[in-house]
């Protein structure tokens, strides 16, 4: 607890007390030891005699006392005296006596009863500094510390946090694009703001709500909505949290932090990436019972619903990995209900980035909504990103607001990297990327199935010597086979294209390749578009059972099944490869022209490319023009052309987007 900004409590109190008994031991120790100087019997009886004490203090062991001036002993000054007594009762009492006889005019105080119980005590004070020091700094902190774990310290503790209304700025208005997720957590709160609403005609409120979907798509941000809206305590952890290197700690935390949920009910416990400690139990090696991480699995599903079961205790999760959870974790009663949180559709996009546009300034030429068509795939988290990027870029370039190439460029930015235009290209390696990239926009211009291209470039972004960017006409949610196939003759252009016009070949088709094959793979094998193969799944499963009741190779089908897999796929991909060589040969003169416009220009938009396929010459500025047009502005040489590390294949990952799925 706090008061003002201090702490107040019992350990504040025991570390006073302790700190106040070390200071007045050592006091008690130094007392009258300060300046006093050792001297024998005979030379204090001599100068008592002769009337140069001033003061005496008799104490049991010994006499102290100030001379009435500095006397000279064994050649040392002094004032402050200690001298040793006569052992015994009999010889103290006379010695005592003998010294009142002879004092002339020194005062004499008799001591006799303190420097008896400074004797008794004298030689216990270092053992009970000792004995304190363990108690205060060793056990005292185990014992408050240990909770669950016992003398580990607070390995048992929950490392839960809590955070209430008041500490959270998030609210259900901050989350946007996944209205059906929101309204589903909105009947959790609404439950614990008024549960008689709910219990009146005998309904229970889910125990559990799992929040599934894609990285980015704001489940943990509904969390924190959750947080924001609930006047209730908010527990957050994530499942990694829960292991440690002892065994049994994590189940103890479990035991824990239920508890505290409990003693704080009505409250809500969020678990982040569960599928840390909650897959499936008695997979690969791992099956036995003493597996640290089923032992944590074990006792969340208890807390959740075993015997004692607390109704006012809601427990909500999130994952991107729904599909290796344990079985007993996601039935009802435990986690009753999943809430999927899909990626944004276009409505959604544009909602999402009206909400995080209100932060920054933008200009008047800014199109949400051509934004929002143009950023298929991405999810909250990339959306944000991009505004996040084009805020920044607005900024470097000192501009008073966030203008609409701020944006697109932001886009590119977060889906293929940033532009690398210092980068220093081979002339011929620059031809080679040229050719790739029109071989890659004439077929996606001619496959009518494929999307429409957005850009064409040869400005080396993040891994890609090039790009061949896409813009589709609507959310894809399913993807047919035509589709399939348009997008695969597209990557096939890119290799097609340098080995007819460069006859020879480089590593810049390999993310083409890569993408080709997938594609082609989940066709055949995954999607049944086969039909040798027909109506049938031969992909993986997550969720298998252990390797030694499957086939060879970790396989659930036989070795001339997984042949003709092979065989399939590669006839695919052979057969569409002519086709698209087909395709290059008759637009030969196309593709040409289209590599002299990236040559000149380096990028080409839509409008750019419609009119090179139709055969038109492009008349706007080159990038020389623009930069000899900058020249007397800045007063300085710009050489055009992109530079950067020569040893980077400048067509490495150059290809269009990659196909979802």
């Amino acid at each position: 607890m706090t008061k003002g900004g201090l702490p107040f409590g019992r350990g504040l109190m025991g570390w006073v007390l302790f700190v106040a008994l070390a200071i007045m031991l050592i006091i008690l120790l130094n007392k009258n030891r300060g300046n006093y100087v050792q001297i024998t019997l005979d030379e204090f009886l001599t100068r008592l005699k002769v009337d140069k004490v001033e003061t005496l203090t008799i104490e049991t062991d010994d006499l102290s006392g100030k001379f009435r001036n500095v006397e000279k002993i064994a050649n040392h000054d002094v004032t402050l005296f200690r001298t040793p007594l006569p052992s015994g009762p009999a010889g103290w009492q006379n010695f005592t006596q003998y010294v009142y006889e002879n004092r002339g005019t020194a005062s004499i105080n008799v001591d006799n009863q303190s420097s008896f119980l400074l004797q008794v005590i004298a030689p216990l004070i270092p053992w009970l500094l000792i004995f304190g020091f363990v108690w205060f700094f060793v056990f005292r902190q185990l014992r408050n510390s240990a909770g669950a774990g016992g003398m580990l310290g607070t390995f048992g503790k929950s490392k839960a946090k809590i955070t209430s209304k008041e500490h959270t700025n998030v609210t259900f208005d901050d989350v946007a694009g996944i209205e059906e997720a929101k309204e589903e957590v909105m009947e959790i709160v609404e439950f614990l703001k008024n549960p008689k609403k709910f219990q009146r005609l005998g309904g229970r409120i889910p125990r559990g709500v799992l929040l599934v979907g894609e990285p980015g798509t704001g489940k943990t941000l509904l969390a924190k909505a959750i947080a924001g809206e609930a006047d209730v305590p908010f527990f957050s952890i994530s499942g990694s949290d829960f292991v440690e290197m002892f065994v049994g700690v994590g189940a103890s935390r479990v035991r824990d932090l239920f508890k505290q949920a409990k003693d704080n009910s009505p409250c809500i416990i969020f678990l982040d990436e569960i599928d840390a400690v909650g897959r499936r139990r008695g997979s690969g090696f791992s099956s036995g019972g003493h597996d640290e991480r089923e032992q944590t699995l074990n006792a969340i599903l208890v807390e959740m619903d075993g015997f004692d079961t607390n109704d006012q205790v809601i427990v909500c999760a999130a994952t991107n990995r729904v599909d290796v959870l344990d079985p007993a974790l996601t039935r009802p009663g435990r986690f009753d209900r999943q809430i999927y949180v899909p990626l944004p559709d276009i409505k959604g996009r544009m909602e999402i980035l009206r909400v995080h546009s209100r932060k920054v300034k933008l200009g008047p030429n800014v199109d949400l909504m051509r934004l929002a068509r143009a950023t298929p795939g991405f999810s909250g988290a990339d959306l944000a990103a991009i505004i996040n990027e084009s805020a920044l870029g607005a900024t470097l370039a000192n501009k008073e607001y966030i203008e609409m190439d701020d944006l697109e460029e932001a886009r590119d930015k977060v889906r293929w990297g940033r532009a690398r235009k210092s980068r220093v290209i081979d002339e011929k390696d620059k031809l080679a990327t040229a050719y790739h990239e029109a071989g890659h926009a004439v077929v996606q211009y001619l496959e009518k199935d494929a999307d429409p291209i957005h850009k064409v470039t040869i400005i080396p972004r993040g891994n890609y010597g090039g790009a061949t960017m896409t813009l589709p006409e609507k959310d894809r949610s399913n993807l047919s086979r035509k589709w399939c196939i348009a997008m695969m003759k597209t990557y096939f252009g890119g290799r097609i294209a340098e080995e007819m016009f460069c006859n020879d070949v480089n590593t810049g088709a390999s993310a083409d390749i890569r993408q080709a094959s997938g594609l082609a793979r989940k066709m055949v094998r995954d999607w049944g578009m086969n039909d040798r193969l027909g109506f049938i799944y031969y992909g993986d499963e997550d969720n298998r059972p252990g390797m030694f009741d499957m086939g060879p190779g970790g396989r659930e089908y036989s070795e001339e099944t997984a042949k003709m897999i092979d065989e399939e796929v590669k006839k695919l991909i052979d057969q569409l490869y002519d086709e698209t060589r087909q395709i290059l040969t008759t637009n030969r003169d196309r593709v040409e022209a289209m590599a002299k416009a990236l040559m000149t220009y380096e990028t080409l938009d839509t409008s750019d490319v419609d009119r090179v396929m139709r055969g038109e010459n492009l008349t706007k500025p080159t990038v020389s023009d623009l930069l000899e047009k900058e020249q007397p502005r800045r007063g300085t040489v710009i050489q055009p052309g992109p530079t950067g590390d020569p040893d980077v294949r400048p067509g490495l990952g150059s290809g269009p987007l990659p196909a979802p799925g």
